[in-house]
C-alpha cells in the first residue's frame, strides 16, 4: 500500500514538472480577424478601404513627408516564453502599405523576422564637471553648513520668516 501511494506522488510530481516546462505563446500587435494585410491590392484599394477592412494600423510612417508617400505598418509578433527565461520572438510579420498623395495604395510589402537587423545602441554618457561624490559624502556633506543668510534676516523670501508672525 505504501509503495503505490509513493508511486502516485512521484507520478504527480513528474507531471507537474513536465507541464511547468511547456512554453507560453503570446501574440502581440495586430491580429487579423478575417482580412489579412497581405490581401490589400495596389492600384485598387484606398486609405478608406484599407481602414474599413483592417482597422487602424499599428504604426504610421513618420519620415514619409519627404518621399511624398504615406506608409501604414501592421505588425504582429509571437513570443515564446519558458518559465523564468527571457522570451524569444518566434515569429514576426510586418506588412507595410504605402499610399500616394491621392490615397491610393502604391505598394504592399511584407517583412518577416529574417529581415530584421540588430541595432547596437551607443551608451555614452555626458561627463559632468567636478568630482563624483560617494553616497556618504552626499548625505553627510551638508552637515554643519546651514545657510545663515536665510535664517531670520530676510522677510520677503518665499519660505522665509515673513508673514504675520515673522516680525
Amino acid at each position: 500500500m505504501l509503495k503505490s501511494s509513493s508511486k502516485a506522488i512521484c507520478l504527480i510530481l513528474a507531471g507537474l514538472t513536465l507541464t511547468a516546462c511547456n512554453p507560453t505563446l503570446r501574440t502581440h500587435g495586430y491580429i487579423a480577424t478575417k482580412d489579412k494585410p497581405q490581401e490589400v491590392e495596389s492600384g485598387t484599394d484606398t486609405k478608406a478601404s484599407v481602414l474599413a477592412r483592417l482597422g487602424n494600423p499599428s504604426v504610421e510612417g513618420t519620415f514619409d513627408e519627404a518621399l511624398e508617400t504615406d506608409t501604414w505598418y501592421y505588425m504582429t509578433a509571437v513570443r515564446q516564453r519558458f518559465a523564468y527565461l527571457r522570451p524569444l520572438i518566434e515569429e514576426r510579420t510586418i506588412t507595410a502599405i504605402s499610399f500616394n498623395e491621392d490615397g491610393q495604395v502604391v505598394k504592399v510589402a511584407e517583412y518577416g523576422i529574417e529581415d530584421g537587423q540588430y541595432v547596437n545602441y551607443v551608451d555614452r554618457k555626458t561627463p559632468t564637471r567636478g568630482r563624483e561624490l560617494s553616497v556618504l559624502e552626499q548625505v553627510f556633506g551638508t552637515l554643519g553648513r546651514l545657510p545663515t543668510d536665510r535664517i531670520g534676516g530676510q522677510q520677503d523670501v518665499p519660505g522665509g520668516s515673513g508673514g504675520p508672525g515673522g516680525r
